[in-house]
């Protein structure tokens, strides 16, 4: 049964109805940054854009309707991006390219909107699901962006949302959100067409309501069947390891400080590595340029010796100006002495940091406690290079970084991410500040946060090795690719519809 004839159109200035729009629109501002770290109110990622979207839709006049997502989202990503990365070269990049984005979506959102009134709506909840995780998938090509505030990212405190990733991948559970958003979303607007009208727009059909509202209600509740039925496929017989992620408290890179501070940080690391031998650590990580020397060739008696004393794997973080180009590495030390295969970060941060001339090698450690792994900081922000490490065998993989108090925790969401992508464990050790835990099914064993003025500690904790091995270690990210097709495909249809207009 379709809905009764709609409401005579109302009669109400543009001032108005501009301004109400802003306020409306401000409130998914609002609730996306609430879903996000550090708030993590992870269930208003469900319906956090439905305002956004009456606003968009109904509210606005159909020239200012790019409005709402200038504001409703590009008042969050500039919120929750420049708390992360403050006001550097970093933070200052990723606002120009916020302001690029609000200043594109006023002047392609009523060309939008028309497309979707010409068409009676019909793609209204396909274009938007397209229109969010395509653009998600370009946004992970686009440096200093890549992968944050991504919408899975607001379920890395929930193991029961993230499980199916290690299937669908995180652009199956942003088409699980955004699913659930639109289908909300076209039932609040019919209800509002019940109400008022603004304009004479062609009003949303009742079956069509109740076929999306079921199609979403049903997903969701396949999302968290499969969650649980992954869930209890854990292995009861595990390999269980103890591991630790030692923070030294010195902020700046190992190779920015002079000579005779390089002692002190070594120094600072025997405390914390001792600290961490003490509680029975087997592998201990050290962060990102930890350390400005190559141990190899600079106080590696000394290193040596630490390791056999403690009799533990060290994981040691490090860089260093070589004159054939910038190294930014890891090497794993073992309780015997012997230093096995240099990792070189292989997606290097940007702007500022150059390539790294030891980048394109994915070795993998294959030690009496398993197989062992290590990537650096940015690259987690990628999901291939945790996807490689895993179909080489790792069983564990570590996440050695050099943050910021603001990003402290985003670091340790992507961890997450990453662990359950690929079903590994994840330590994640920093300079100063988030240091994480995480078993393979996305459960955060241990963290300790030493934002904002930094922190000295050896994070320890018992975790389980992982398989290395899921569905979507072996398809990678297709959902994001068919996401980006359609985003595509909907460009078309609107050019095309627009012409026949």
């Amino acid at each position: 049964m379709e809905n009764p004839a709609p409401l005579p159109v109302k009669s109400t200035g543009d001032f108005t109805r501009i301004a109400i729009g802003i306020l409306v629109s401000i409130l998914t501002a609002v609730m996306l940054i609430l879903a996000f770290h550090p708030y993590n109110i992870w269930f208003l990622a469900f319906f956090a854009i439905i305002p956004m979207l009456i606003a968009q839709h109904r509210i606005l006049p159909v020239k200012w309707s790019g409005l709402a997502p200038a504001i409703g989202i590009g008042g969050w990503l500039f919120v929750f991006l420049t708390a992360m990365f403050g006001n550097n070269p970093t933070g200052r990049v990723i606002q120009m390219v916020v302001v690029v984005l609000v200043i594109l979506e006023i002047f392609i959102i009523p060309g939008l909107r028309r497309f979707h009134q010409q068409t009676n709506y019909r793609w209204f909840i396909l274009h938007g699901i397209a229109d969010w995780v395509g653009f998600e998938m370009i946004r992970s090509f686009i440096p200093p962006i890549n992968t944050h505030a991504f919408m899975a990212q607001t379920m890395y405190t929930q193991p029961l949302m993230l499980l199916p990733v290690s299937i669908f991948s995180i652009y199956g559970l942003g088409i699980v959100v955004m699913l659930t958003n639109f289908a909300l979303a076209q039932g609040v607007l019919i209800r509002f067409d019940k109400k008022w009208r603004f304009d004479n727009t062609a009003p949303f059909t009742r079956r069509s309501t109740m076929i999306w509202l079921t199609t979403a209600g049903i997903v969701l509740i396949s999302w968290i069947g499969i969650s649980l039925i992954i869930s209890s496929t854990a292995p009861d017989n595990e390999q269980i390891i103890r591991v630790a992620a030692v923070q030294h408290n010195y902020p700046q890179p190992g190779h920015q400080d002079p000579d005779e501070l390089q002692k002190l940080r070594l120094q600072e690391f025997t405390e914390q590595i001792r600290d961490a031998s003490n509680q029975g650590a087997q592998l201990i990580v050290m962060p990102e340029l930890g350390l400005g020397f190559d141990p190899q060739v600079t106080y590696t008696n000394e290193l040596q010796a630490l390791a056999s004393e403690t009799n533990a794997y060290l994981l040691i973080g490090y860089g260093v100006d070589d004159p054939r180009g910038w190294r930014n590495e890891m090497v794993l030390l073992t309780p015997e002495g012997d230093f096995m295969e240099t990792y070189g970060k292989n997606h290097p941060t940007s702007p500022g940091e150059p390539p790294i001339i030891t980048s394109g090698v994915y070795p993998v450690y294959d030690i009496d406690l398993g197989q062992v792994s290590t990537l650096i900081c940015n690259d987690v922000h990628y999901t291939d290079v945790s996807r490689r490490l895993a179909r080489n065998g790792a069983q564990l993989i570590a996440v050695p970084t050099l943050e910021g108090p603001g990003i402290a925790l985003e670091q340790v969401a992507q961890s997450t991410l990453r662990a359950v992508e690929n079903r590994v464990a994840v330590v994640k050790a920093d300079v100063a500040y988030a240091s994480a835990i995480i078993d393979p099914f996305g459960n955060i064993v241990a963290l300790r946060n030493g934002s904002p003025d930094g922190e000295a500690f050896a994070l320890v904790a018992d975790v389980p090795l992982g398989t290395g091995t899921t569905f979507y270690n072996k398809t990678g990210d297709i959902l994001g690719w068919l996401s980006l097709a359609g985003y595509i495909f909907f460009i078309i249809l609107q050019w095309v519809t627009a012409r026949r207009q």
